[in-house]
């Protein structure tokens, strides 16, 4: 098992915000990603990384009006191990919870939002793997953009959910575009394990920045920690911070 990235404060938000390689990535528009006539499939390994990895492009989505289908693979629940404010059976009810307040605040149409949840054991789905190719795999069709974390984004869910996303969008011939969470803590821009040949920017409104930050605050549990049990906020202000620039980046 390779050692876990997501440790520390991480990379300095200001090492990305004055990176000459961020700042000349290719830009790439919501209607370039998603043309009219395909949906989108936001396939997230926890409730709240379709809006961490991707807050901005669904707001761009929903004004084309193009149709969304969100896949959430697990509920989140081992998010606090140990904890008695966060026990699993609050957060398998209060993280789908999270995530439908924070869409809202995003402005999706949540009447006419497609949403599918998975049930894979949050931090063990890698050992349902095969069956959760074959449960995206009967969702996909393929005219479908699929948006899953990145193969390689540094969290064992992150990196089951973007191969097995990858293997079914293969299978039934749709567009796979992969979204980078966590590396953004554990990576810098002259990391060459980062594909960003195929990397992407999608530019994002002030205003699109604003929404997207009250959509994350939605998360109450993960802004919170447990110091009874020495728990950090999963989701502390250097880690929101670092994915509300004004811009996201997809690998294409």
């Amino acid at each position: 098992m390779k050692p876990n990235p997501i440790v520390g404060q991480g990379t300095p938000l200001n090492h990305w915000q004055t990176s000459a390689r961020l700042a000349e990535l290719p830009h790439i528009s919501a209607a370039q990603l998603v043309p009219q006539g395909h949906r989108a499939v936001i396939i997230a390994p926890h409730p709240d990384d379709e809006v961490l990895g991707s807050g901005g492009l669904l707001q761009g989505l929903a004004v084309l009006e193009r149709p969304i289908q969100l896949i959430s693979v697990t509920d989140g629940s081992a998010s606090h191990p140990g904890s008695k404010r966060w026990p699993v059976a609050r957060l398998s009810v209060v993280r789908p919870q999270e995530s439908a307040q924070a869409l809202h605040r995003l402005g999706l149409p949540l009447h006419s939002l497609k949403w599918l949840r998975g049930g894979f054991t949050d931090s063990k789905v890698a050992e349902r793997e095969a069956q959760l190719c074959a449960f995206i795999q009967r969702h996909l069709k393929p005219t479908d953009i699929v948006f899953a974390t990145w193969r390689e984004d540094g969290h064992c869910d992150h990196e089951a959910v973007g191969r097995a996303s990858a293997k079914a969008a293969e299978a039934v011939g749709a567009t796979l575009c992969e979204l980078p969470v966590w590396t953004w803590h554990w990576a810098t821009a002259e990391d060459n394990r980062v594909p960003w040949h195929r990397a992407r920017k999608i530019t994002l409104t002030a205003e699109q920045v604003a929404r997207k930050r009250h959509a994350i605050h939605a998360f109450a549990s993960q802004l919170e920690g447990d110091p009874q049990v020495g728990l950090p906020p999963v989701l502390a202000p250097h880690v929101v911070e670092r994915l509300l620039q004004p811009f996201e980046v997809v690998f294409v």
